[in-house]
């Protein structure tokens, strides 16, 4: 009986102990975590130059609004409508002979007032000594002094007459003060033009050119907090290097300087205007230039008035500035972070992060040099896990020639 019931106790033992053995033989035969490969750029701080692109316009630094000075009724136009005119070239004719009949009447009245200023003259000098004679009254004199004078301010009268009369008939002739592109002509031949009418046509001068664009009060802000704080340092004196960009993509050859910044806060736009000024020669002095072999059609052209553009504001940097691959940020429900290996784990590091650098993101703290960042296989890590470094795969050239040929085959 007695060995009966401690062979049931052996049993009951047993069951208790098998679970914790099982545990134990598990435990002892699973693996080591296996180390996830990773791919990572160690931390080098270095100043690094920044660019601000903005959207810009382009507008002619004169423009120039061609009026008539005297009415009369248009006669020609002597100019080709869109086309660049220079300096001195005449652009219109009013009709001349109005003008002309209004200078000879004046120069005929000039020869009148001349003539009676003779005769004056010679009776004032017969009475002057016969004066001092007495031989005459004092009154005769000063009839002839008074005559003489009241004639030669007719003459004077008369001359500004002649000069008024050859300023209008030189009037008739409109010529363009500048060097630029015309426009279109708002009044066509034998049409009457009065003094308060329209400007006949405009002329916008091309070189140079301005380029407009505007800054908002937060952008302006936040780069003072930044230069305050170090962050950046603009060009000296503030000579920052104005790029253009074209639509097309395609960068400008010549380069300029901010010529005008407006010191009050625009309250339509909430913005300031700031104006660049670029040196805009013609298409010919272009030639053999990246702007013009990619675009062989635009070899006589300029910046035009009025074209959309990018503006790159060029010379500021970024000191010891810290730059990671946009792929290593990673957002959380506290903001930005990466994955740093250390000692050969991984580690969660919360970033504040800056503007973007082409396809980096500048790092304003949570990182410092030497740190190794994550930038290939992070989605798989967790904190403390093990890692290995590994270098990123290269595609070689046989790899990339090889892809088309199978698609080829396939085909």
């Amino acid at each position: 009986m007695l060995s009966h019931r401690n062979s049931r106790s052996f049993a009951t033992l047993s069951l208790l102990l098998i679970p914790f053995l099982s545990s134990c033989d598990s435990s002892d035969q699973q693996a080591a975590p296996q180390a996830a490969q990773v791919t990572v750029v160690e931390i080098e701080p270095r100043d690094t130059p920044i660019v601000s692109e903005f959207v810009g316009k382009t507008a002619s630094s004169r423009r120039v609004e061609i009026r008539s000075r005297v009415e009369g009724f248009l006669d020609k136009r002597l100019y080709t409508e869109g086309t660049i005119v220079q300096a001195g070239d005449v652009l219109f004719e009013i009709d001349k002979k109005p003008f002309q009949a209004q200078l000879d009447a004046a120069r005929a009245e000039l020869s009148q007032q001349q003539a009676r200023m003779t005769t004056a003259k010679a009776n004032l000098d017969r009475v002057r000594p016969l004066a001092k004679q007495n031989a005459v009254a004092k009154k005769e004199l000063d009839d002839a002094l008074g005559n003489y004078n009241t004639a030669a301010a007719a003459v004077e009268a008369a001359q500004a007459k002649v000069v008024q009369a050859e300023l209008n008939l030189g009037y008739c002739t409109i010529f363009s003060p500048v060097t630029g592109i015309s426009s279109y002509a708002t009044q066509r031949e034998g049409a009457y033009i009065g003094i308060g009418s329209q400007a006949l046509t405009y002329v916008a001068q091309l070189d140079p050119i301005w380029v407009e664009f505007s800054v908002s009060e937060n952008q302006l802000l936040r780069a003072r907090q930044q230069i305050l704080n170090g962050r950046i340092v603009e060009p000296k004196a503030g000579e920052y290097d104005v790029e253009i960009v074209l639509g097309d993509d395609t960068v400008f050859p010549k380069t300029g300087r901010i010529a005008f910044a407006d010191a009050s806060l625009s309250e339509e736009t909430g913005t300031f205007l700031i104006r660049a000024e670029i040196e805009n020669p013609s298409g010919e002095s272009l030639e053999g230039s990246t702007y013009a072999s990619r675009s062989a059609d635009k070899l006589n052209e300029q910046l035009r008035p009025g074209q959309f553009v990018r503006v790159r504001l060029n010379g500021a940097s970024r000191p010891n500035a810290i730059l990671v691959p946009q792929a290593a940020v990673q957002q959380g429900a506290k903001g930005s972070f990466v994955w740093v290996v250390n000692n050969g784990e991984a580690e969660f590091r919360p970033i504040e992060v800056g503007p973007w650098h082409g396809d980096q993101w500048f790092i304003d703290s949570g990182l410092k040099a030497g740190d190794k960042v994550v930038v290939g296989g992070a989605l798989k890590l967790r904190a403390g896990a093990p890692v290995e470094i590994v270098q990123p795969e290269e595609k070689t050239p046989e790899a990339d020639q090889a892809q088309p040929d199978k698609a080829a085959d396939e085909g």
